[in-house]
């Protein structure tokens, strides 16, 4: 059974990519037709990282970001939110912080990602190392820092690092098939990233492509039979969690949503919050459900992350459906 207890009173190390997100403005405008756009954090991990702080944990991000004003508004960003930008590398040359150009619209959302020689994808070895793991609760890692060199091999270093120091490793499976070659080389490299961690997560999708294309919910099973907690989003029906021997269903929070990002991310976000303060691995799954109802509900992924008073208010307001 994985044990959780470091998270207490030690921040969390997350590790892969922040940029920028550049939102429709007002709510409902199409990019196509819009004359004005809303810029905010973005990136799965940035995401993570600032949900933590929100929700008072502390966080520090380990990635790269590039020499120019993208890469400077993002840092200036993460460091709005409180999370430490110590290990956040700037590289120069050609290469470019992500940018994602969306709407808040739940219906036919378009969504256009500039990854053209993606900054973060040039964290090496020596950024991995020259980070003290001593002095965090867990180390937290998104896919998509897997998906290329020589990112995916300071990532899998970072990762061997952490449980070398006692962190619980916990990656989020975060698949995006347009960072990959192709989606047999993912799975290779999932199934070994998935190996090396404490705690995977990811939707059904998801554990499909690191099964090989089908068996999921088994590969989710067999991780947990090794001694993990997998963790098995099923959207709408909410989720299954695998934790050694035993498992359980949890339902989700309705809401009335004007956007599908940033769910996962504020999940995450929500689950290790209820961690790092003792609750129980169900009640911390509860935690993270009710966060991403919060996050599909407001406008930006990182603005819209709760505060703890905020989540113990909706919390108090509303009920989790029956699990499926």
């Amino acid at each position: 059974m994985v044990r959780f207890e470091r998270l207490r009173g030690r921040p969390v190390l997350v590790l892969g990519r922040a940029g920028m997100d550049f939102y429709a403005d007002p709510p409902g405008a199409r990019a196509d037709a819009a004359d004005r756009f809303f810029a905010c954090l973005g990136g799965s991990s940035g995401n993570i990282a600032a949900g933590l702080a929100r929700q008072g944990v502390g966080a520090a991000i380990l990635s790269s970001v590039s020499d120019d004003a993208v890469g400077r508004f993002v840092r200036g960003q993460l460091q709005g939110y409180g999370v430490d930008t110590a290990h956040l590398r700037v590289v120069a040359g050609e290469m470019r912080t992500s940018l994602a150009v969306t709407e808040t619209r739940l219906e036919d959302t378009q969504t256009v990602i500039y990854r053209n020689d993606a900054a973060d994808f040039h964290m090496t070895r020596d950024d991995v190392e020259a980070v003290d793991c001593a002095g965090f609760g867990a180390l937290v890692l998104t896919g998509t820092a897997l998906a290329a060199q020589p990112s995916r091999e300071a990532t899998l270093h970072a990762m061997a690092l952490a449980r070398a120091a006692g962190l619980p490793v916990v990656l989020d499976i975060d698949y995006r098939p347009y960072s990959w070659p192709s989606a047999g080389e993912a799975a290779q490299v999932y199934v070994q990233a998935a190996q090396a961690a404490d705690m995977v997560i990811g939707n059904d999708e998801e554990f499909d492509v690191v099964a090989g294309g089908t068996g999921g919910q088994g590969l989710a099973r067999s991780l947990a039979a090794e001694g993990r907690v997998a963790i098995y989003k099923l959207g709408a029906r909410g989720s299954v969690t695998y934790d050694g021997e035993r498992q359980f269903a949890s339902g989700i929070f309705p809401v009335q949503a004007i956007k599908p990002m940033g769910a996962g991310d504020s999940f995450m976000a929500g689950l290790l919050a209820g961690l790092a303060a003792g609750r129980t691995l169900e009640q911390s799954v509860a935690r993270g459900a009710a966060s991403a109802a919060i996050v599909v509900r407001g406008v930006g992924c990182a603005p819209a992350m709760p505060t703890t008073a905020e989540l113990d208010a909706f919390l108090a307001a509303n009920r989790m459906t029956p699990a499926a």
